[in-house]
């Protein structure tokens, strides 16, 4: 192929949706490249999906072949909950068929189904979040940033890839009420009410991860908190004794986005 023939040329999808759904777009294309940015990506393996506004069996999703870091407000597929593809973007002559993952329907389509108090969701093949997810002991409360999650995280055993429909009933148990889930032997996921708190969620979780890898790489004994200190730091970290985390903080990612390239705009 040369240059000309991969180019990436995806018309506007603004006049097809709904404002609402467009915003949603726009919201979803951000995520995706805040997470090229800070390095949670895996090529073209994992992804993160909205509920399409006013529904509530229909979400946007990544279309598989595109990078994080390319991904636009027009190019995301919208699905429903039965795998159909209901808005196919125009990607270009010469192009793979960039169409809808089966991994990703699955695990999505699970959690939409399952939980009709959610609007987002992020799932990842991070380095630190495959390796704690091989840990036997899962996540430990060694940090800080760890306490946020003590007790609020779900698990999920690996049963090969996600990519039958059968095993969307045993993500959406095994997640529950929770927003966070580590899958074992394969990855993060986190869930929100919104997407800057599904962000915010995955970022904290990834940092905790990061922490936890190294300093169990360090070939020295971990300072362990007494289970006292544990449950006061993670008792400060309920739902209802902070703000509600990702919103504050969204006007800022935004604008860093928008310094760097704000295509994902379009």
């Amino acid at each position: 192929m040369n240059d000309a023939s991969i180019t990436l040329s995806i018309p506007s999808l603004r006049e097809r949706v709904t404002e609402a759904e467009w915003q949603a777009r726009v919201t979803l294309a951000a995520a995706y490249r805040l997470c090229d940015h800070f390095g949670m990506t895996d090529m073209i393996a994992t992804h993160l999906s909205m509920r399409v506004p006013g529904t509530t069996d229909q979400f946007l999703l990544i279309a598989h072949g595109l990078l994080f870091g390319e991904v636009t407000a027009s190019s995301l597929l919208k699905v429903d909950v039965e795998g159909n593809v209901l808005l196919q973007p125009e990607f270009g002559p010469g192009l793979p068929d960039y169409n809808l993952q089966p991994a990703a329907f699955v695990i999505h389509s699970a959690l939409y189904r399952a939980r009709p108090d959610i609007e987002a969701a992020i799932h990842t093949h991070t380095t630190a979040g495959i390796a704690v997810s091989a840990l036997q002991c899962g996540l430990l409360p060694l940090t800080q940033t760890a306490h946020r999650f003590i007790g609020r995280i779900a698990y999920h055993d690996f049963n090969g890839p996600e990519r039958h429909p059968e095993e969307r009933e045993a993500i959406a148990a095994h997640l529950g009420s929770m927003s966070l889930m580590i899958l074992r032997n394969h990855g993060l996921l986190t869930v929100g009410r919104s997407m800057p708190e599904a962000f915010n969620y995955m970022f904290a979780l990834e940092r905790a991860c990061q922490a936890q890898v190294a300093a169990m790489a360090c070939n020295t004994p971990l300072n362990h908190l007494p289970q006292a200190i544990i449950d006061k730091s993670v008792g400060m970290y309920a739902p209802s004794a902070t703000r509600p985390y990702g919103e504050k903080e969204w006007p800022g990612l935004l604008r860093l986005l928008d310094r760097r390239d704000a295509s994902y705009r379009e």
